[in-house]
């Protein structure tokens, strides 16, 4: 039989990629701003009402991390009651919930990849929103898959390979921090791991960690993006990266200095671990230049 999934937040970077992809394999309901105000509760539960999902997954987020330490108020609306909303609505149901999370709750202190069952110690107002979310779920649900993720870029929303190619075509020189280490994470790859789970009898329940495997600074990953990009053609100014360090680009937020998300536990239930990031860059990439300049060309035939 094929499952009712109420996909949360179809308009971000992740949303739009499960949208995309689940829609043929089940009864896929996706709803995102307009629609929906995630800071009004009786929004959310009208939307389950209607539905009545088998599979809640919650791709939505507020993900400013730096504008969160101005309005910390809305943060916790979306990103943490929200999901108790979620929650209880799920448990109501007997449904399963599938919430996103973020390296975020860690405080980058560790050298070594951080486990599911490791201290949480969230350095801003982001992350302690994204933390409380988690809570609220284990809180309200019984049936819920937690999958913190890290460092995500997609082709579709806004993110820090979209961010490089735009300057990379106006600019000779960019300055890229190199002090801040983690594992970047393609929305497609994500997106399959959670088709993945959802194919599993039971579902599985619990804390999960997912990124790409291998790691990288943001320099390192700049570097990667233009490399890339050039194999493909892309229009690109871009001579040089320059490696910076945190205090040389200050920023509202605290940023984790290591946030890498050891993926050992999703491994063993899938089966198989996560490909590298630079593969998954390469995919992006590759699906980016064709959407943008290939359908731009053949418009113009």
């Amino acid at each position: 039989m094929t499952p009712s999934i109420l996909l949360i937040g179809n308009t971000g970077q992740l949303g739009q990629e499960l949208q995309r992809y689940l829609a043929p394999l089940a009864d896929v309901t996706a709803v995102g701003r307009p629609t929906i105000d995630l800071t009004q509760p009786d929004s959310l539960r009208q939307i389950i009402h209607k539905v009545h999902p088998q599979i809640i997954i919650n791709a939505a987020a507020y993900t400013a991390v730096d504008k969160a330490e101005t309005e910390p108020e809305v943060a916790t609306a979306i990103n943490a009651i929200a999901p108790g909303i979620l929650a209880a609505e799920a448990q109501q149901l007997n449904a399963h919930l599938i919430h996103i999370s973020t390296d975020y709750v860690f405080d980058g202190r560790q050298s070594h990849p951080y486990q599911e069952t490791d201290a949480t110690n969230p350095l801003g107002a982001y992350g302690q929103s994204k933390l409380a979310g988690e809570q609220a779920v284990q809180d309200n649900c019984d049936r819920y898959i937690i999958l913190r993720t890290a460092w995500v870029y997609g082709s579709h929303g806004n993110n820090f390979v979209k961010t490089m190619l735009r300057l990379g075509a106006d600019r000779e020189e960019i300055r890229v921090v190199a002090d801040q280490i983690g594992s970047p994470t393609w929305t497609g790859d994500i997106t399959r791991a959670i088709a993945q789970l959802l194919e599993i009898i039971p579902i599985p329940t619990g804390i999960y960690h997912y990124t790409n495997s291998g790691v990288a600074s943001w320099y390192d990953f700049a570097v990667a993006i233009f490399e890339e990009a050039q194999q493909l053609s892309f229009p690109l100014k871009i001579q040089r990266v320059i490696p910076i360090t945190t205090p040389e680009y200050p920023t509202l937020a605290q940023r984790p200095a290591y946030s890498v998300l050891a993926c050992g536990k999703i491994t063993k239930v899938l089966g198989t671990p996560s490909s590298h990031w630079r593969q998954g860059l390469r995919k992006m990439l590759a699906e980016l230049y064709t959407n943008t300049y290939e359908s731009a060309d053949s418009l113009r035939r």
